[in-house]
């Protein structure tokens, strides 16, 4: 007796299927290896960091000594790379940095040298040293990933609240950490003029990186999202998925000043989504909007009565200058890094 094709079908699903499972283990045990290996890396470094520490610290070595020691590891084990005399001042620098820090030296752990040094040369503050090493563990920054999120400011933008709902705010308390009050697409290459189509084309082109400015728990759902509400089609600018939050996103993308009105239709979106779009165990859909500039007073107001989860954030396209960024928080804010990374945190 013949099967069917379509127990053919299902049959040939099932068995991918357990294949994807084997694909999963595998992949598993290669990062379970990964994170042993560069743990073990990591624990090596701070070893013999701390142990040149401990020597110049007492005396028994001087500066020329680290040179010789370098010369002798070359020999000792020339299939080791990266124990030249400079990177065993950074092993020393690197020691000294954490050693007494209990909160970040398990997190240096986490990442790889490269990032880790390039999160040593590039923070100046141990707040800093904590924001990237964090956003590293989280986002599993590469090199390149990490160095522009130091250059964009991203910890100096994450020191100034974001734009949010109160009804967001009572949803979830943590989207004050998730989201923030400005985002960098410098990677979009837009021209000097642009409007909102090329801005969403733009987004769709470079979708990795604007995911990465986002944060890596948004997974892209679709653009120009089609949304049936009576006998009229409306479309969602950009849809995403939120991991943490649990939710839809729903992104409209504005090409200038914030206007009050935009608060209207994203309302209107996000009730549609969670009517017929949202599942039963996911939570209230979010709004952002993403616009090219605001007035602080327009948004608050706009915010104020408005009984949507939403987000108005401001961006630009080219990196910002840091400098600047910080005499702005210090201007718009009146106190230091310091108490307002405290305060940050107590929320």
């Amino acid at each position: 007796m013949k099967k069917s094709k379509r127990s053919i079908d299902d049959s040939e699903l099932a068995i991918e299927e357990q294949f994807a499972e084997v694909s999963g283990i595998i992949a598993k045990g290669r990062k379970t290896a990964f994170t042993a290996l560069n743990s073990a890396v990591i624990s090596t470094y701070w070893s013999v960091g701390e142990y040149i520490s401990n020597k110049i610290k007492t005396a028994e070595w001087g500066d020329g000594v680290v040179r010789q020691l370098a010369d002798f590891l070359e020999i000792a084990h020339p299939e080791q790379k990266g124990f030249s005399d400079k990177n065993l001042w950074r092993m020393k620098q690197f020691f000294e940095t954490y050693s007494n820090d209990t909160i970040l030296s398990p997190l240096v752990r986490e990442i790889g040298w490269t990032q880790n040094i390039i999160i040593l040369s590039k923070c100046k503050t141990d707040l800093e040293r904590e924001f990237y090493l964090r956003e590293s563990v989280r986002n599993n920054y590469s090199k390149r990933e990490l160095e522009r999120q130091i250059s964009s400011g991203s910890f100096e933008r994450s020191l100034i609240q974001p734009k949010l709902s109160q009804v967001l705010n009572d949803i979830h308390p943590e989207s004050v950490t998730i989201f923030r009050d400005s985002y960098t697409l410098d990677f979009l290459g837009l021209p000097s003029q642009y409007n909102e189509s090329d801005l969403q084309k733009g987004i769709i082109h470079s979708l990795k990186q604007f995911i990465i400015e986002f944060g890596r728990d948004f997974a892209f759902i679709g653009e120009e999202y089609r949304i049936q509400v009576g006998m009229k089609d409306y479309f969602i600018d950009l849809l995403f998925y939120h991991r943490e939050l649990q939710c839809l996103v729903a992104f409209e993308l504005k090409v200038d000043e914030f206007k009050p009105e935009y608060m209207g239709k994203l309302s209107f979106y996000l009730e549609a989504l969670d009517r017929d779009v949202k599942k039963m165990h996911e939570n209230p859909s979010i709004g952002i909007i993403l616009c090219k500039g605001r007035d602080s007073e327009v948004v608050e107001y706009a915010l104020a009565r408005t009984t949507s989860p939403a987000v108005i954030a401001e961006y630009t396209t080219k990196l910002p200058d840091k400098k600047l960024l910080q005499a702005k928080l210090h201007e718009f804010f009146g106190s230091t890094v310091h108490e307002m990374q405290a305060e940050y945190n107590s929320i």
